[in-house]
């Protein structure tokens, strides 16, 4: 039998139908690779595919494997069948391709999976490659011992003593599955993060859901972004099984992939239909869209948007195994159980006999694409992706402003900074994700240096074929890009309320980081700021829509060393912390930063520590103190020295303490993020024990009180004032005073703590006011 027709035959469930076999004899003659060769590797990526499928059916069903391919018996089935399993099986085939279109052109490819809970797929095929991670190395391999160990330790719930789990396998895609870049959980953000990675001269293949090409609007927008001079070359490939988790999709209601890809031309993409069960038409999509791209790169007049393939496999859900097609395929597409289902085990039994491959085909097949060494190239799990540590940053001077100074707008200094660090950095590739306003943020010129990336450039406008701003109403899609950009500088600017639409992806990205960091695999990309400005109190005239400090919030529950917040209190400590954050490696950093002019508070080495540290002292003696006032934020602080000039006037020596990023002196909740946080003796020296202390908070009280319970003295020793939840249209002294927050409702709070009462600091007509009897306009005439 010639090589041709050895693998014409097809394997297993697998066939070649005639438009694929006709794709794959041109890809022959195009004199790539000799065509025996080429049929071989063909070949072999259909039993890898088999022998991967049978696998994923394993891990789901079975507690062990048998080599042989005798059929299991009722014990040797889990009593408690877990996983995404048709997804699994459609994510073989289409692994198997990407592996097989490496081994044909010599180039490995990174790769990015949207649906991270179909990971059986790529922990089965790279057991069976060996190409595993080093947590994995040595107890998962090919043998019948290592892939009974990974089918057994697959939703096994193992943990060891300190919480972690206890095997290196989870039911997403993990920091232990090798050549992993994203957990992919929440599903769609893959689509609007691909075509922002890779770097010029660079390749990925983006393996995406149909579902959620529906659920996550901007995915779309990929021919709007990608440039043949800044961008590598990005293969997306959607998984067109028909289904979500319960019900058809809606591409599957309104035609198939025939209406898919009529919308997918209406949005600028070039679509490429395959069959989504056979390896070689994916290997040849991948091939197809590559040359594709070249071919545009190479024209001498080309113009965007460029069309972008787009590849669309489609197959049924579960494809190769019994119960394909049917809803119960996306997690458990037998009937019954075979632990204790006579029929369900019969049926297991039937499908595995019907993927099975010889130990010895699994062998003659890994080897043949095992070309790594005879091309030069890296194994898969070292795609260029998973390993980004781009270079350090040169970090610029900042501009520092004198106390002396008339106010000035922290933004305006953030924007300064922004354009000299892009302009010390031409090496490092740059997208800015913004969602609205970047002028009316202060951050013009940022825009004016960079420009908004268009097709069509307008006149007079700030926009330009190559800019670097990616602008859209979708905050999930331009935080993407400044995410998906780890091997360059990435910002992300933003309205505070309207970044909380951005949580879900940043937390992604968090935990992802995270969990390496855990795992002895620390990320090497360039920190991401989020710049959260026209935020809650200086926002006070849109209503409260627009007043919500919730993503600052939320990003403090997450693990302090990863994600940072940060409320910067002038211009100086707000450059202070962004240069921080430029220095470090996979962290994202929130900061809430004011855009409307402030007075100069801290100087150029108050700044410093300010970021260092996490906190400074603005006034006053920490041993003369009789009174301690810890503004986070920027009106916070202002309003604490107000009300720390009413004090002192009535003899109360007060401590004005700026606390710039509050995690830094949570308890810690283990190892990683204890070598983050402040030691008892930096908190003893900023924060006196025993010394009352009112908190301001630029947030809601209750969730900053409970963070920093290290300050915390108890109700009758700490008091804490911020955001709760009333707003409107009002101005900043108006935001204040409906949230107890202005500098009288202070030195309310902390009249008590000092054994005093409001009424000892405050006039007639000012405690009228605190206590709704009054006119709060009174506040805004005190002199301090």
């Amino acid at each position: 039998m010639s090589a041709f027709e050895h693998w014409r035959a097809g394997y297993g469930p697998i066939r070649h139908e005639a438009e694929t076999v006709e794709r794959i004899a041109a890809l022959a003659a195009s004199g790539r690779m000799e065509p025996d060769r080429l049929y071989a590797l063909l070949a072999a990526a259909d039993r890898l595919a088999c022998a991967g499928m049978w696998t994923v059916a394993h891990m789901t069903y079975a507690r062990r494997v048998d080599l042989s391919g005798a059929p299991l018996e009722a014990d040797d089935f889990k009593p408690d069948p877990q996983g995404h399993t048709g997804g699994s099986l459609n994510m073989v085939p289409a692994f198997a391709g990407y592996l097989l279109a490496n081994a044909i052109c010599g180039h490995t490819r990174a790769w990015l999976m949207g649906q991270g809970h179909c990971v059986a797929a790529i922990e089965a095929v790279n057991a069976l490659t060996g190409d595993v991670s080093p947590a994995q190395k040595g107890r998962y391999d090919r043998s019948e011992a290592g892939l009974s160990r990974l089918v057994s330790d697959f939703y096994s719930y193992a943990i060891d003593a300190k919480g972690y789990a206890g095997v290196p396998l989870g039911s997403h895609a993990g920091p232990f599955t090798a050549g992993a870049i994203a957990e992919g959980g929440y599903l769609g953000f893959a689509g609007v993060q691909y075509i922002h990675m890779p770097l010029p001269g660079e390749r990925l293949v983006a393996f995406l859901s149909d579902g959620a090409f529906e659920e996550q609007r901007g995915s779309d927008w990929s021919p709007r972004w990608w440039r043949a001079e800044d961008c590598g070359l990005a293969v997306p490939v959607m998984i067109l099984n028909g289904r979500r988790i319960e019900e058809r999709t809606q591409i599957a209601q309104e035609g198939g992939a025939a209406w898919l890809a009529e919308d997918l031309a209406h949005n600028g993409f070039d679509p490429v239909l395959i069959d989504g069960r056979d390896p070689a038409a994916f290997a040849w999509a991948i091939l197809e869209a590559e040359a594709r791209l070249e071919a545009f790169k190479s024209g001498p007049e080309r113009t965007y948007p460029a069309p972008l393939p787009y590849v669309i496999a489609e197959t049924v859900k579960g494809f190769g195994f019994p119960g394909a097609g049917r809803n119960e395929a996306h997690n458990l597409p037998l009937p019954g159980n075979p632990h204790r289902d006579a029929a369900a085990r019969a049926l297991f039994n039937a499908g595995a006999r019907d993927l099975f491959v010889p130990a010895g085909e699994i062998e003659a097949a890994v080897a043949a694409l095992a070309t790594h060494a005879a091309q030069g190239r890296p194994r898969e799990s070292r795609h260029p992706l998973a390993l980004r540590r781009p270079r350090a940053p040169d970090l610029p001077e900042p501009r520092w402003h004198a106390l002396s100074e008339p106010p000035g707008c922290a933004m305006q200094a953030v924007d300064d900074f922004f354009v000299r660090l892009v302009d010390a950095n031409p090496h490092l590739r740059v997208r800015v994700g913004n969602p609205d306003e970047l002028r009316s943020n202060h951050m013009g010129g940022t825009l004016d240096r960079l420009k908004h990336r268009v097709n069509v450039p307008e006149e007079g406008v700030a926009e330009a074929v190559d800019g670097a701003v990616i602008t859209a109403l979708n905050e999930e899609a331009v935080a993407g890009a400044a995410l998906a950009n780890k091997g360059g500088l990435g910002l992300i600017v933003s309205y505070e309320a309207f970044a909380t639409k951005m949580l879900g992806m940043l937390r992604q990205e968090i935990v992802f980081a995270r969990r390496q960091r855990e795992t002895g695999q620390a990320p090497g990309w360039i920190s991401v700021p989020l710049i959260a400005s026209s935020h809650t109190w200086e926002n006070a005239k849109n209503e409260q829509s627009h007043q919500d400090p919730t993503i600052g919030e939320a990003l403090l529950g997450e693990m302090s060393d990863t994600a940072r917040v940060m409320f910067p209190v002038d211009a100086n400590s707000a450059v202070a912390c962004l240069s921080q954050v430029y220095a470090g490696r996979g962290e994202i950093a929130c900061l809430v930063v004011s855009k409307r002019d402030l007075p100069h508070r801290l100087d150029a080495e108050a700044a410093r520590r300010f970021a260092r540290d996490g906190a400074v002292p603005v006034r006053g003696t920490p041993s003369q103190a009789a009174l301690q006032i810890v503004a986070i934020g920027a009106y916070q602080l202002e309003e604490a020295l107000k009300a720390a000039a009413r004090f002192e006037a009535s003899g109360v020596k007060t401590l004005v303490t700026a606390l710039g990023e509050p995690a830094r002196f949570r308890a810690p909740r283990d190892e990683i993020e204890a070598g983050f946080t402040a030691d008892d003796e930096t908190l003893e020296a900023l924060f006196p024990a025993g010394l009352p202390r009112v908190l301001a908070c630029h947030t809601r009280p209750e969730p900053m009180i409970g963070l920093l319970r290290r300050l915390d003295g108890g109700p009758r020793h700490t008091a804490a004032r911020g955001y709760i939840s009333r707003g409107g249209t009002l101005d900043v002294p108006g935001m204040l005073f409906a949230n107890r927050s202005s500098w009288a409702h202070l030195v309310e709070a902390g009249a008590p703590l000092v054994r005093r009462v409001a009424r000892d600091f405050l006039s007639a007509a000012e405690a009228a006011a605190i206590e709704g009897r009054g006119d709060p306009a009174v506040l805004q005439k005190a002199r301090f």
